[in-house]
């Protein structure tokens, strides 16, 4: 029996767009190269959406919104996150946390059920819908670097707030489903302890770079649950595709000797059998039985389409074989189901 996730997430939805390239994480964009990418987006068959009040202190949130508000609700998907709320100043610190966004607002972090329920409000506000189909709780993790006093403390209040106001905000059907959104396992293995959530966004920890703790711990956990995984930054935002990063932050920039070398490593190994690394990424990622969708960045309309066309190219299963007899890719670790047909 399918659980509320696999019911949300039909195959339509199996791919979705993440708004964190147009929220300027990266670099700049213009608001007619966002518009660009999202048409093109929705064009090439793009129906889920993926955006945070975070990303761009609500710049992404605007982009997505002027495609999405005069879409019909039913043909689309769409999640944001919910604990950071926004308030306009003019002594604002968008320079110092989100250089790129020109936002006017300072950050509120509110993991409270009030907070909650107002995050919602305003999301949809700037997205101009009338719902959210699911809220992440945004970045109750270790690696999230701004919290005044760590992580465990969000998480805490959450526990006491955001969980059990979610939770009863989806039986009273304001959202269909909810979980947490974050770039570590540990968070997510404790809200399945602590509270029932039904799917969570898990980013940058599955991908052919670094998938282990994935495999061995956090999806078996995931699956004695009976929840699904949303799996994001299969690229390990953008690095196994040659961006010069890996990953978030501020040292971003500062990439492990070991990384370089096993992207070095997958590269050739997809060179000899023709195969485009980026698409393997991306099919990998995919394939996890837990996954119900990957969701992807795009910074431009040709990079949306090429992320569309490389889920439809078909991959030879001896790359897959070679990889897995090189110790490049974990043995519990799935691959496509075609190549295996």
């Amino acid at each position: 029996m399918p659980n509320r996730a696999q019911e949300i997430f039909k195959p339509q939805f199996r791919l979705g767009l993440g708004g964190v390239s147009l929220g300027n994480e990266f670099n700049k964009h213009t608001d007619k190269e966002a518009d660009a990418t999202l048409e093109a987006a929705w064009e090439v068959g793009v129906r889920y959406f993926d955006v945070a009040p975070w990303y761009g202190f609500g710049l992404a949130e605007r982009r997505f919104g002027r495609l999405l508000h005069g879409k019909k609700r039913s043909e689309y998907l769409l999640s944001s996150k919910v604990g950071k709320l926004f308030k306009a100043s003019k002594n604002n610190r968008h320079a110092e946390i989100y250089p790129l966004s020109d936002s006017p607002n300072d950050i509120v972090y509110d993991y409270t059920a009030d907070g909650v329920r107002r995050s919602i409000e305003d999301s949809l506000q700037r997205l101009g819908v009338d719902s959210l189909d699911i809220a992440f709780v945004h970045d109750i993790s270790p690696d999230f670097a701004f919290f005044p006093n760590g992580w465990e403390e969000q998480f805490e209040i959450s526990r006491k707030g955001a969980f059990p106001a979610l939770s009863k905000m989806r039986d009273e059907g304001i959202i269909r489903a909810w979980g947490i959104g974050v770039n570590t396992p540990l968070p997510i293995l404790k809200v399945m302890e602590d509270a029932d959530p039904d799917v969570c966004l898990c980013a940058r920890q599955y991908s052919l770079v670094d998938h282990a703790s994935a495999v061995n711990e956090l999806f078996p956990a995931v699956r004695r649950k009976g929840i699904s995984l949303v799996i994001g930054s299969s690229l390990n935002a953008g690095f196994i595709s040659g961006s010069p990063r890996y990953n978030y932050g501020k040292e971003n920039f500062k990439i492990p000797a070991k990384v370089i070398e096993k992207r070095a490593t997958l590269q050739k190994v997809a060179d000899g059998h023709g195969v485009d690394l980026r698409t393997a990424a991306l099919q990998f990622s995919a394939a996890a039985d837990v996954a119900v969708a990957l969701v992807v960045g795009a910074r431009s309309d040709q990079q949306i389409i090429e992320d569309w066309n490389s889920l439809q190219t078909k991959v030879p299963v001896e790359f897959w074989n070679d990889l897995r007899s090189q110790g490049l890719i974990e043995p519990g670790a799935a691959v496509p189901s075609s190549a295996e047909n």
